[in-house]
């Protein structure tokens, strides 16, 4: 059976050069105000998205772009005074424990043997920062990686004895003490102006893995929650009023992020629900391997076990040219073999409604068995639950996110805090880009220029365009005339192992 393409082969496209800066760049020295802020002292609050993480990796020149960067830099022009982060030590992106590596290089765009464009892991360095030398914080950056909002104020996240159960190697070598919390060392530094953006994660890690993780809405107890679980709307809401009243204590202003659709991000959009090119031939020889599977379907549907519909939804069926993908769907009906007592796999095709992630175009049409060349992954043998995002698992995601913006929304209505809608935002990214003077960004993978290689995090110029997002709102809420930065100044994607963005 045939080799099928990967999907990174879109960008076979190629790409197109650095857009222009801005036809009217904004000069130093102009006159802008503060309005009703106070900037002398900003403090920024969050995950990944705060740090600068890009590229599946936190590294020096992503954090140099990161938002908070960008806004503290404009926030100069105003009084902002000095405006700190827990820089790591080079543009490798790995992180060290004790000298042993324990999180992966960025990703760069390289090109394999035969020419092939695609993400690959960074090799033009060794990794040099070690988490076990901690820094002296705290830091105006309090952006933490892979942070979920109820672990902001968790004591222990940050002492290396709890790694990896319970600590974050980010928040290790930034913490002010063993048992500090993210939102203490915050507030310990009385800031004056504050950003808070949390709660990506909270259902970020459940849509990134396919949906493996479980839907925690009802459970109160976030102690007993897995890693990709979706954190319960009430949980959320409850720690997060608590971060707001604790920065806002001293009377600082601030703003509020609320949560993208997470399913927007060219991590869900890249790979296409009929991932699978066959000729003629080829589907012939699928159909026939799947007649006693579509058979035994067919026969629990004239008993009623299973409706008609659902009968013609696992019906697998293929033809030339492009098809779903057979995928494992845990809500259909589990039927048994009445012959062996046998379980009947829950097989379907992927169809609209489906997403697949990203990593699935590195195994799609490829050998399960090196040995037996009909073992296709996505033809003969199911691409696995982690790879593909259902309907229903949707539906949780969208349900869960609302509530968080309900919150959000609300605080940041009640204590007269500035309101930053990024899921509008990042939708219109998504729905035909975003122009600016100079160019555009859209959501495209790798050419669009506002997500990175890893299709989740911004490029220095996706942060940038959040920077003026964030801009526009501030100046909106404090009658401030915050100026915004030139988008079109800022890199987008690292080619091969350059540093530098094109």
């Amino acid at each position: 059976m045939k080799n099928y393409i990967k999907y990174f082969a879109i960008l076979a496209l190629g790409f197109v050069a650095c857009e222009p800066e801005l036809d009217n760049p904004i000069e130093d020295g102009g006159v802008y105000d503060s309005g009703d802020a106070d900037f002398s002292n900003f403090v920024a609050v969050g995950n990944s998205l705060t740090a600068g993480f890009a590229d599946n990796a936190l590294y020096l020149q992503a954090q140099q772009s990161s938002y908070p960067n960008i806004l503290a830099n404009q926030f100069s022009l105003l009084g902002g005074g000095e405006f700190t982060q827990p820089l790591v030590n080079d543009n490798a992106g790995g992180l060290l424990l004790s000298g042993t590596q324990i999180t992966d290089n960025r990703f760069v765009l390289a090109f394999d043997a035969a020419g092939n464009p695609g993400p690959a892991v960074y090799t033009g360095q060794t990794p040099t920062t070690d988490i076990s030398n901690v820094l002296s914080g705290p830091f105006n950056n309090m952006g933490v990686p892979g942070a979920k909002s109820f672990h902001l104020g968790l004591e222990g996240y940050g002492n290396v004895a709890n790694f990896p159960a319970a600590a974050n190697p980010y928040f290790i070598r930034m913490a002010t003490s063993p048992n500090a919390t993210v939102i203490g060392d915050a507030v310990s530094q009385n800031p004056t102006f504050f950003a808070l953006w949390i709660g990506n994660n909270d259902v970020l890690s459940y849509a990134t893995t396919g949906g493996i993780g479980v839907d925690q809405t009802g459970n109160f107890d976030p102690t007993t929650y897995g890693s990709n679980d979706i954190t319960d709307p009430n949980v959320f809401a409850q720690v997060y009023s608590g971060y707001v009243s604790a920065l806002a204590s001293n009377g600082a202003k601030g703003v509020l992020v609320n949560i993208p659709n997470v399913t927007s991000i060219p991590y869900f959009t890249t790979v296409p629900t009929n991932p699978i090119p066959l000729d003629a031939p080829t589907a012939a020889f699928a159909n026939n391997a799947y007649t006693d599977y579509n058979n035994a379907i067919a026969l629990y549907a004239s008993f009623g076990v299973i409706s008609q519909e659902e009968a013609a939804r696992r019906n697998i069926s293929f033809q030339a040219g492009q098809n779903g993908a057979v995928i494992l769907d845990e809500t259909l009906t589990p039927l048994v073999n009445p012959t062996d007592g046998s379980q009947i796999p829950p097989l379907r095709q992927s169809a609209s409604g489906d997403l697949i992630t990203l990593p699935a175009a590195s195994v799609l049409g490829t050998l399960a068995n090196p040995d037996d060349q009909t073992s296709v992954i996505g033809v003969a043998v199911p691409l696995q639950d982690q790879f593909v995002l259902i309907p229903e698992e949707q539906t949780s995601i969208s349900n869960a996110s609302a509530a968080y913006n309900a919150t959000i929304q609300g605080l940041a209505e009640a204590n007269g805090l500035a309101y930053v809608d990024a899921r509008a935002e990042l939708n219109a990214v998504a729905n035909g880009g975003i122009s600016f003077d100079g160019g555009t960004i859209t959501s495209v993978f790798a050419t669009g220029g506002a997500f990175s290689l890893d299709g989740v995090h911004p490029t220095p110029r996706g942060y940038a365009f959040t920077a003026n997002a964030i801009i526009d709102a501030i100046n909106s809420t404090y009658n401030a005339t915050v100026p915004k930065v030139n988008i079109g100044s800022y890199s987008t994607v690292n080619l091969s192992n350059s540093v530098g963005g094109n």
